[in-house]
């Protein structure tokens, strides 16, 4: 029998080869292939482990290769592998049989979740490995189609389904398969489109109708946007209802997702794949390591875990400055590639940007009826922080004016409109957002030529850039989805234009 395991780095991790050797000499654990600490330390638990229950340390010298050789490995999901491995090498049966196999191990024999469980799945499957042997509150994560998944609480356990896996017996294999079958019951679906289950309905504040439309056009077609207005407008709150109108990811969408919070470390136990679109609040004081990620291991950070959801920057003017601007190249290429020690990993970070701010340090610049202390250079210091290149990646700004009209937040209603604008653009491939050069020609070329006239005009008389331009016929297309058939309106075009300026404010790039 083969025994593999999973040392997590970055992204992508690497599925590592466990070998062991019974040789003469005095008694001893000598483990081999750049193991860290963690790793190192295991050769203590997995002797206390065996003896604990039950079974034999071998009394030969021990000696443990973790191939490939040049790749540093960590973390506590060997000690399981390990463990199997010492007591597979006195057996006399030996197969070309392969199995994955991670878990921690307690002295007392008891086997830990660990986390990169969906990863390692993931990783083994195109490795060709068909069988893992996990611990079993990570069952439901390890459950992928194409790998036969035993869930163990014992090292005994793990042992007999070693010895079944070998022997190829079909009863003590039987007691430890688990096929997780993913509920429905935690979902409702709407035009074809699910969305989380909500069990109780919070009650929701009236909330700025201007808001709340460019709000369900920015999550219906993945649109990032920017809310402005004085302190206490409800530009937080709004943004914050995001999380009940945002529809679940499709099972692909989820897969790249679950991976992501598996490596984390954020996965709880017996939860297995994400549909529910991630929802990220970062603190205003979070550092550059921790937005992109990084640290020894390249570790995932918010706008990765971020991934097919929404990073919600509230007071984003209290961000650093280098916060900010690193967001600018996640958001064009969805992607985030780090860098540590010779090696390199890419994130996927297909983020959704939601900013808040207010118009100036005191909040008061453009309110009708308060004064604003804020000197000219001190605005301008403000609003510099964003710089224009990053505004101009964000489509939808609205301004929260103080008099503005407020309307009752109605989730149902509101589901029931976004599932009509998703389900037309799944139809059509893509979301509108992500549409291509080429994607948005085509849907530039199913327009009207009085509506393509229309939007050059707009384009000309606005002085739009060329993304901006892109951003026209994106959002045009979306509150065509929503509320026009599919089909490209003047309306859609009026409605659109007025969510990408802010008038009344002399403040470059909005």
């Amino acid at each position: 029998m083969n025994i593999f395991t999973f040392s997590p780095f970055g992204y992508e991790g690497a599925i590592v080869s466990v070998e062991t050797d019974l040789r003469r000499g005095i008694p001893a654990v000598d483990i081999v292939g750049l193991a860290d600490f963690s790793v190192a330390e295991a050769r203590e638990r997995i002797r206390c482990a065996i003896k604990n229950q039950g079974m034999d340390f071998p009394s030969e010298r021990v000696l443990i290769a973790l191939s490939p050789a040049d790749l540093k490995k960590e973390g506590t999901g060997f000690d399981l592998p390990l463990a199997l491995s010492v007591l597979h090498a006195s057996d006399t049966e030996h197969t070309s049989k392969e199995v994955l196999v991670m878990g921690e191990l307690e002295l007392s024999g008891t086997v830990r979740c660990v986390r990169g469980i969906h990863a390692a799945v993931s990783s083994a499957i195109a490795s060709g490995i068909k069988s893992c042997i996990v611990p079993k509150s990570n069952v439901p994560e390890a459950s992928i189609p194409g790998m036969t998944v035993y869930g163990v609480e014992t090292l005994t356990e793990a042992y007999l389904i070693l010895r079944g896996l070998e022997t190829d017996d079909k009863d003590t294999l039987a007691l430890y398969h688990y096929e997780v079958e993913e509920s429905d019951k935690n979902f409702v679906k709407i035009n074809g489109v699910e969305f989380p289950k909500l069990e109780e309905v919070p009650e929701f504040a009236p909330v700025n109708s201007k808001g709340l439309e460019a709000l369900t056009v920015a999550i219906t077609g993945h649109h990032s946007f920017l809310f402005v207005g004085a302190p206490g407008c409800g530009k937080t709150m709004l943004t914050q209802y995001a999380e009940y109108l945002m529809p679940c990811n499709t099972v692909e969408e989820s897969q790249s997702v679950t991976r992501i919070h598996s490596l984390a470390g954020l996965l709880k136990p017996n939860e297995g794949l994400i549909r529910k679109k991630p929802f990220r609040m970062p603190h205003q004081t979070a550092s550059v390591e921790g937005i992109c990620g990084g640290g020894p291991n390249c570790r995932p950070g918010e706008i990765s875990l971020a991934h097919n959801g929404l990073l919600f920057l509230d007071e984003a003017a209290e961000f650093r400055s280098s916060v900010l601007q690193l967001l600018r190249v996640p958001l064009e290429s969805n992607s985030v590639t780090l860098s540590r020690a010779g090696r390199s990993t890419t994130y996927p970070a297909h983020f959704q940007l939601a900013l808040t701010t207010n118009p100036c340090p005191c909040g008061n610049y453009g309110v009708g009826n308060k004064i604003c202390l804020c000197s000219a250079r001190s605005i301008d210091m403000y609003w510099k922080k964003f710089s224009a290149p990053l505004l101009d990646r964000v489509p939808i700004r609205v301004l929260f004016e103080d008099d503005a009209q407020k309307s009752n937040f109605d989730v149902y209603q509101l589901r029931e409109m976004i599932s009509v604008g998703v389900d037309r653009q799944r139809e059509r491939g893509f979301y509108n957002e992500d549409a291509t050069p080429e994607q948005v020609q085509t849907l530039l070329s199913n327009c009207a030529q009085h509506i393509r006239d229309y939007m050059d005009k707009i384009s000309e008389k606005h002085d739009l850039s060329a993304r901006r331009r892109a951003s026209l016929v994106k959002l045009s297309q979306t509150i065509a989805d929503i509320w026009y058939d599919g089909n490209v309106m003047y309306e859609c075009v009026d409605t659109a234009i007025g969510m990408m300026t802010i008038k009344g404010m002399d403040i470059v790039g909005l």
